[in-house]
């Protein structure tokens, strides 16, 4: 299996984790740093910054537990490739630059 979508059976499982959440007020004060810190890790340093940001919040919101934001982030960052580094563009662009 592409390890793209095994990424995507992570991130909806981490969204079910989420969801049930929900149903004990709690445990969104304990899930929301956890799902924050997977997060970071998940998407790394760079854009991790901002989905941790979000999910933090999203997870402590009450009515916010049913958004999927693992998914939807897989989906923009995995799937459609929004803020992938064009290493090769960059780098020539640079030379030019110098």
């Amino acid at each position: 299996m592409d390890p793209k979508y095994k990424k995507l059976i992570r991130c909806l499982l981490l969204d079910a984790v989420g969801m049930t959440s929900a149903a004990i007020p709690v445990m969104d004060v304990v899930w929301a740093p956890v799902a924050a810190s997977i997060s970071y890790k998940m998407f790394g340093e760079r854009r991790g910054k901002y989905t941790s940001l979000l999910t933090f919040m999203e997870e402590l919101l009450p009515a916010a537990d049913v958004v999927p934001s693992f998914t939807i982030f897989w989906f923009l960052f995995d799937f459609l490739g929004i803020g992938k580094q064009k290493t090769a563009a960059t780098e020539a662009g640079y030379a030019q630059m110098k």
